[in-house]
């Protein structure tokens, strides 16, 4: 019998949506395992003995000095060589809402074009153009043919976003052309029949430009999102399931990462 892909789900002081993750990754038949990053830094744990890793949501450090900051000093003061090579294995990596926070302002997302070159810092996540905590449920649509994450999302994905500082925003619009050019776009928020959001109040529920709700690295292993598929993966989970809606679910974005880390 194949063994299940070991899944590190990182947990920092404030986490607190890394159950739900965890919960989404067993049923796409992945394990998943969560770990205080303390215990990585112990050597407690081992990084190499995951197949993919997870940064989950949540209010890490208690968003002091703005939302998956030092979250990001983490990463990169003590597990930088670690991440590094998880990333260049090919392994699956994903970060959602805070942990797309830590990986933009870790740069490790966007990633650099030219492996040759250093990593920059191209765009961040910064204050909704609301100016408010955004807690609603949104339409998600998968663009990218470079990510692998999103090849069996197939239809639309409605699911909640959560969050003060989901605001994507790039040093400069050649920063957004180049990542479309790349296919490193991988999911826009749209309205409920699919067409752009445009910038529009709900549907692009933090003004995010062009409609941005997740990236991938040019390598497409690394994805980063806001909002949160791990809150939609069973029926009941729907905001109207009680009048018989449903569908749309989160789950096809994990199964694909389960599945590509099984192959490995």
């Amino acid at each position: 019998m194949t063994r299940l892909p070991a899944a590190l789900i990182l947990h920092a002081s404030g986490t607190n949506r890394d159950l739900d993750v965890a919960q989404a990754f067993e049923t796409a038949d992945a394990r998943p395992e969560i770990v205080h990053i303390n215990a990585l830094r112990r050597g407690e744990k081992r990084w190499s003995d995951y197949q993919i890793l997870v940064i989950p949501g949540g209010f890490s450090y208690g968003d002091a000095l703005g939302a998956g900051r030092l979250l990001a000093l983490d990463l990169r003061t003590y597990a930088a060589a670690e991440i590094e090579a998880f990333v260049q294995a090919g392994k699956p990596v994903i970060g959602i809402c805070n942990g797309f926070q830590a990986l933009v302002k870790a740069g490790i997302l966007p990633g650099a074009l030219n492996p040759a070159e250093p990593t920059q810092t191209t765009a961040t996540l910064t204050f909704n153009r609301q100016g408010s905590f955004e807690c609603r449920w949104v339409y998600l649509k998968s663009v990218s043919t470079r990510c692998l994450w999103t090849p069996q999302v197939d239809t639309l994905i409605y699911c909640p976003v959560a969050h003060g500082e989901g605001n994507f925003t790039a040093a400069s619009p050649g920063v957004i052309a180049s990542l479309q050019a790349s296919q490193q776009v991988a999911l826009l928020y749209v309205t409920a029949d699919g067409q752009p959001a445009n910038g529009a109040y709900p549907a692009n529920p933090n003004g995010s430009s062009a409609d941005i709700a997740g990236i991938c690295n040019p390598a497409g292993n690394v994805l980063g999102l806001m909002p949160h598929p791990e809150n939609a993966i069973f029926p009941y989970q729907h905001p109207r399931w009680t009048r018989h809606e449903a569908g749309h679910g989160g789950l096809s974005l994990f199964k694909a990462g389960v599945d590509y880390a099984a192959q490995m």
